[in-house]
């Protein structure tokens, strides 16, 4: 499961565009303000049509008088990389097939590209862009192996884990765990850390590809940079909000059944920003008298 980054439209000056997003060759969402070419795209381009959360990384076009301006925006708690791919064009200085990234800090914002044109119409100019979340510079150092993410004292299977890959068959879910949790069991943070994104309002699931952005979710910022999301969690049942710190073993929301999901579990993984995506990363669960235990598919997880 990748996270789809929710975007607003921009405002005041930007000129109002259609946004969409799609999964490329491999498995990562690319965001366009163009639907995905077949060639491109796994599946249909879904259109980011609903009301948009909180979350908010975009790249806005500005268009005044005879100058193009494209500015990346980072409204997340934690650092981003962007890269934008540009496609066809118009503007003599922004060429086709020109890359431009960015790492842009929390709350910040960076002129990607600003060219002049001639003529009063307003210049083709079609990109697209990547987005992930956390430092590239973050190194996973768990300071005790993570909790189960359920009540203390309970247990329950885990579904698939690596090296399974019934599902998890991109960079970001190839370490991530399913645990078989019932719809409305309870969920608590597997290590403290700051919310910086949620998703409450989807209450559909399915195993088409353009259920992927249904998944109601959470994602925790970790003290070394890491980042932990929680996902598939039950319609409206999450208790925390953006900016808010949840300590170890908080009550964080019920699992659930939505998005991309085949029945009731929970999607946990720890992501790293290697630069160009997020990338899981292999965790150990706390076990019995301080031990750490590797999850195994089929393995019976209790929360110590």
């Amino acid at each position: 499961m990748r996270t789809l980054f929710l975007l607003l439209l921009a405002p005041a000056l930007v000129q109002a565009q259609s946004i969409h997003a799609y999964k490329d060759a491999n498995g990562q969402w690319v965001f366009t303000d163009r639907g995905a070419s077949t060639g491109d795209a796994q599946g249909n381009a879904v259109s980011l049509s609903r009301t948009p959360e909180k979350l908010r990384v975009v790249v806005e076009r500005t268009d005044a008088g005879k100058t193009t301006r494209l500015t990346a925006v980072n409204d997340c708690l934690c650092v981003v990389t962007l890269r934008v791919a540009i496609g066809r064009s118009s503007i003599p200085d922004i060429a086709g097939g020109t890359i431009y990234p960015a790492t842009l800090e929390p709350g910040s914002r960076e002129i990607l590209v600003e060219a002049q044109h001639s003529g009063d119409a307003r210049p083709k100019l079609e990109y697209a862009w990547s987005v992930a979340l956390g430092s590239p510079d973050a190194e996973h150092k768990p300071t005790r192996p993570y909790r189960a993410p359920f009540a203390l004292g309970t247990t329950y299977r885990v579904s698939q884990a690596y090296p399974a890959q019934f599902t998890h068959t991109t960079p970001d879910s190839i370490y991530a765990i399913d645990i078989a949790l019932p719809d409305g069991t309870a969920v608590y943070a597997a290590r403290a850390g700051t919310i910086i994104n949620v998703r409450h309002d989807g209450f559909r699931g399915g195993t088409v590809g353009v259920m992927a952005d249904q998944a109601n979710l959470i994602e925790i910022l970790h003290d070394d940079g890491t980042i932990a999301v929680y996902g598939h969690l039950h319609w409206d049942s999450i208790r925390v909000h953006i900016g808010q710190h949840v300590a170890l073993g908080e009550y964080i929301a019920d699992s659930g059944n939505t998005g991309f999901s085949s029945g009731p579990h929970l999607h946990f993984a720890v992501w790293r920003n290697a630069g160009d995506a997020d990338v899981s990363l292999p965790v150990q669960f706390a076990g019995p008298s301080g031990t750490a235990l590797t999850p195994v598919t089929g393995m019976e997880l209790t929360a110590y």
